[in-house]
């Protein structure tokens, strides 16, 4: 049971920084409502399962080669960019009140969360990097049903963190008014921006330098 709590953890670790999916809920829990918000999150937590299913049946390393890493960059890079101005140009339609702009759908909230996750090499270095070390160090004593239970925990842990964010978003627009909800829109776009500067520069430094 210890095990299983240590992956839940892990599972908060993996989402609790600061970055583009949490930016990205903030941003779709004010103007949208919880279920977007969770959505993306929930987006970005299938990702994680894919990259977990790929390191356990070791079929994960050509993930981090210079050509798949330099596509992804460049994927990040527009996925970020593309979600952050979006986030800017509609920061006006943020309101402090219980009704949410319909205009987006949930499948397009899932599928910003989704895109987010896979497209990032970070995302990838992690689960090959602290996934494939813990995986590798518990195989030898645990058996694969055992190590599916106790991967299982991750979720739990990712899932936990991504509830948190989608009230937190949620509830801010009851907390603050509505220039208040629109700066943190704006800000929220920023950060995906930046991430998305960052990925195109990855990207340019494998692909020039």
């Amino acid at each position: 049971m210890g095990i299983f709590f240590s992956y839940i953890l892990l599972g908060l670790s993996l989402s609790a920084p600061v970055g583009p999916i949490n930016a990205a809920q903030l941003d779709k829990g004010i103007r949208f409502g919880f279920m977007h918000a969770w959505l993306v999150g929930i987006g970005g937590m299938i990702a994680d399962a894919l990259f977990m299913l790929l390191i356990y049946y070791g079929v994960a390393q050509f993930l981090d080669t210079p050509l798949i890493k330099t596509f992804l960059w460049l994927f990040g890079f527009f996925v970020l960019c593309y979600t952050g101005v979006e986030s800017i140009i509609n920061s006006k339609s943020t309101k402090n009140s219980d009704t949410y702009d319909r205009s987006e759908t949930k499948g397009k909230s899932f599928r910003t969360g989704f895109f987010m996750a896979v497209s990032n090499p970070l995302n990838i270095l992690f689960w090959l990097g602290i996934y494939g070390s813990v995986l590798a160090k518990t195989a030898d004593s645990y058996s694969n049903i055992q190590l599916l239970l106790y991967s299982s925990g991750i979720f739990v842990g990712i899932t936990l963190w991504d509830l948190t964010m989608a009230s937190v978003a949620t509830g801010a627009r009851k907390w603050f008014n509505h220039k208040v909800l629109q700066w943190i829109s704006i800000i929220a776009g920023v950060i995906l921006i930046g991430f998305g500067l960052y990925f195109g520069a990855q990207a340019f430094q494998l692909l020039f330098l």
